[in-house]
């Protein structure tokens, strides 16, 4: 077995030397993930009923053309976007004040399921408009609440593979919505397009209900100052006694950590746009990241994928959106595997890499020809741009989102990226048919629009290389403190925690007194300038 083959097998079936188990922590990790279904089915589900005939029918305002307008195309798929936006902006609000798990319990049972009864009595574009909308919300309150909760809870040794595991799970909502249009796109009923919205129902059931039983993250009771509850789910969660040594010292370490947060400063909104502490540097590394996510180009594929296909001349366009849902939920699996084995920073920058030259490849084929041949190169190479996508910036940027930020504005930063994300989603979404699509007043791009997103990936490359650390092995408080004293990202990766100084490797301690020696040059720098 292999060098990388043995890291992967200590990581992934690695026995605490500590007493208890994190059994818990990786289940509350793992189950809250299925969140992304609800989100990623979504997603699915409308790009395939666009295109059905039955719908093409009776809801486009000119049925004779049994097409929708660039206006009625990006209005129904856009204005999830839109609600997710707002619905992200609220997640602080009630995370902070009634807790993360129950706002996902609340957030699903309550206003996805809303959403989801509008979207299934639909028979015209305004109640489908105002069912996404509301179903929107929905999702949006709980993306902001699930890397939270995850990271709150989730052992430091997995906690990017679970975080990760919520991008998988969008796949895995990718592909079931596929399958399910791919298996009702025929009828010649309203079951076409019914059948396949309210399967939403079951997914909403399973997480909010399952959620019912898992515990309440113990960094939100020490910041509501709940000492008894802070312990009893650090201890359900370590699954030792409440007095257990272990169980005291995380939780001083959490209180400490936490104390010392509010001594430099209160928790309002306004701490959240500092520069105290890196805050603001973190709050620009996640947003741009969460916005940069969607420039990649993955969501024009996945919103209007089996329209790009039909108009490109490829027949079967529904089996090659199945295809390519595939392939999006395969390749997630390394992406989880693969996070605390290479680290955040490697996948980022080598998937940069992967879907800048695939999209431009994309771009230069469906440009140059309109044959069979060049049809199957646009195929295969976005197969393998989704392949860098899911393996990479799809759950990376997720795990770097729920692990950079303090504790006492968490919730808050937390929920500006994740609407950062849903706002470029809406804006993107809204304008692609008009970029797209022929037509007066369209820009009928067709294939070029490929540029766009290549070029946002070269820029992603650069961003990632400049601003986002490297948080694999260390704990949320040590995060902070890296960033405390780690002026400059490339060289996050030889970061040593105090008190972890002999279980460092030597390629940490030579990186780590270069930082020491960069930072006494500044002191000296910053000295003779005051003389």
């Amino acid at each position: 077995m292999g060098l990388a083959q043995n890291k992967l097998v200590n990581l992934f079936f690695k026995v605490d030397q500590k007493r208890g188990s994190s059994k818990v922590g990786i289940t509350v990790g793992f189950f809250s993930a299925f969140a992304g279904i609800l989100y990623g089915y979504d997603t699915g589900t409308i790009s395939g009923i666009m295109a059905m005939d039955y719908v093409l029918e009776r809801f486009p305002k000119d049925k004779t053309a049994m097409a929708f307008s660039s206006s009625e195309h990006s209005l129904i798929v856009s204005i999830l976007s839109l609600g997710t936006f707002f619905g992200a902006l609220l997640g602080s609000f009630f995370a902070d004040r009634i807790g993360r798990r129950m706002t996902i319990i609340l957030s699903t049972l309550i206003v996805f399921n809303i959403g989801i009864i509008l979207q299934t009595a639909a028979t015209s574009i305004p109640l489908l408009c105002a069912g996404r909308a509301i179903g929107g919300l929905g999702v949006g309150l709980i993306s902001s609440c699930i890397p939270l909760y995850q990271a709150e809870c989730t052992p430091k040794w997995i906690r990017g593979a679970l975080i990760a595991s919520y991008q998988w799970a969008i796949t895995l909502g990718l592909l079931l919505a596929s399958c399910v249009n791919q298996g009702t796109h025929n009828r010649k009923d309203s079951g076409s397009y019914r059948i396949p919205i309210a399967l939403q129902f079951a997914w909403a059931l399973i997480l909010g209900c399952g959620l019912i039983f898992l515990p309440e993250s113990p960094r939100f009771f020490v910041k509501r100052g709940d000492t008894d509850k802070a312990l009893e789910s650090l201890a359900v969660l370590h699954s030792l006694p409440v007095d257990d040594p272990i169980i005291l010292e995380e939780y001083n370490e959490i209180k400490a950590n936490y104390e010392y947060e509010l001594a430099q400063g209160s928790a309002t909104w306004v701490d959240v746009f500092r520069t105290r502490n890196s805050q603001l540097k973190k709050l620009i590394t996640a947003c741009f990241l969460q916005g940069l996510q969607q420039l990649t180009g993955i969501n024009f594929i996945f919103y209007y994928g089996t329209t790009f296909f039909q108009s490109s001349g490829i027949s079967n366009s529904f089996l090659i959106s199945l295809a390519t849902n595939i392939v999006n939920f395969g390749m997630s699996v390394p992406g989880v595997l693969l996070v605390e084995l290479v680290g955040r920073r490697n996948l980022l920058l080598g998937g940069s890499i992967g879907m800048c030259v695939s999209d431009f490849i994309i771009a230069i084929v469906g440009v140059a020809s309109n044959s069979g041949s060049a049809n199957k190169v646009l195929v295969a190479f976005t197969c393998f741009f989704i392949a860098f996508f899911a393996a990479s910036w799809g759950p990376i940027c997720w795990v770097v989102t729920g692990e950079i930020f303090p504790l006492a504005v968490r919730a808050k930063s937390i929920a500006l990226a994740t609407a950062s994300n849903w706002l470029w989603n809406f804006g993107i979404a809204y304008a692609t048919p008009y970029l797209v699509d022929s037509g007066p007043g369209n820009a009928d791009l067709g294939s070029n629009v490929f540029f766009i997103w290549g070029g946002c990936n070269l820029l992603g490359l650069f961003f990632v290389w400049a601003l986002v650390y490297e948080t694999k092995g260390l704990t949320l408080e040590e995060i902070e403190e890296m960033y405390n004293v780690v002026p400059l990202a490339w060289r996050s990766q030889g970061f040593i925690p105090t008190g972890k100084e002999l279980y460092a490797t030597q390629e940490q301690i030579n990186i780590s007194e270069k930082i020491s020696e960069s930072q006494k040059e500044d002191v000296t720098e910053n000295d003779s300038d005051k003389a």
